[in-house]
């Protein structure tokens, strides 16, 4: 939604009643981050009752080695720890900083340790960025792809980036990636530079905003522009043919 933008955008515009309903009525959350998922409780208490104070919500975080290194893969986080709210009964609410839990964000180890253990997981509708962007660039939402984040390192990078467009341009599967926003702009230059000229490539930051940026142009005619994309605030950016 509207994480690490300096604007916001009133929460009843963005996320369906039903939503805000149900986050109004838990009083127990997983989360990235606790002082964020509190200013998000307050946003919706705005709009309907808590049903306990902020002071008395139980708010848990996810262990910081998680969002470094994801809580997917071999060996992976054990989060059954964390849901022991819910075999004693209680709704549990997963949140992450922005998009949708679980997608491109933490929180796959706490849906995989609900199913390990036999409570009901409902996922619930809300912006996603990646799925928003996806939508917008007129690439491929037939077959596609997300692939997190790129190398740093220039030359790691440009390979990553020829890569993923030789595959794109073989397969016509649109290829998805972001990047921490303060490199935003180091990345957009590695993309015009390495890419084919006729290659589509597209970016998109801050979708239900009325600041919001979506754009989609073969390269050759990025050449010619300024980069879109700025680097203080989230993005994500997409090619292929």
């Amino acid at each position: 939604m509207d994480f690490g933008c300096a604007e916001q955008v009133p929460l009843g515009e963005v996320l369906p009643a039903g939503t805000i309903t149900v986050a109004a009525r838990l009083t127990h959350w997983i989360c990235e981050n606790a002082k964020s998922t509190r200013a998000y409780l307050k946003r919706v208490g705005e709009l309907q009752p808590l049903a306990l104070p902020m002071q008395q919500q139980e708010i848990v975080e996810l262990p910081r080695e998680v969002h470094k290194k994801g809580d997917h893969g071999p060996g992976g986080f054990d989060a059954r720890p964390l849901l022991k709210a819910a075999l004693a009964g209680n709704d549990m609410g997963l949140v992450s900083e922005a998009g949708m839990p679980a997608i491109a964000d933490p929180g796959s180890s706490v849906v995989r340790a609900a199913h390990e253990l036999g409570i009901e997981v409902a996922p619930l509708v809300g912006p996603v960025s990646l799925l928003l962007a996806l939508a917008a660039s007129g690439l491929n939402g037939q077959n596609f792809a997300f692939v997190g984040y790129l190398p740093q390192e220039p030359t790691a990078r440009t390979q990553r980036i020829r890569e993923l467009e030789a595959l794109a341009l073989r397969t016509g599967q649109a290829q998805l990636f972001i990047e921490t926003p303060y490199r935003n702009r180091a990345l957009w230059q590695a993309l015009v530079q390495g890419l084919k000229p006729t290659t589509r490539l597209a970016v998109a930051s801050g979708l239900t905003l009325p600041s919001a940026v979506c754009r989609s142009a073969a390269v050759t005619a990025w050449k010619q522009q300024g980069a879109p994309v700025s680097n203080d605030r989230p993005a994500v950016f997409a090619l292929g043919a």
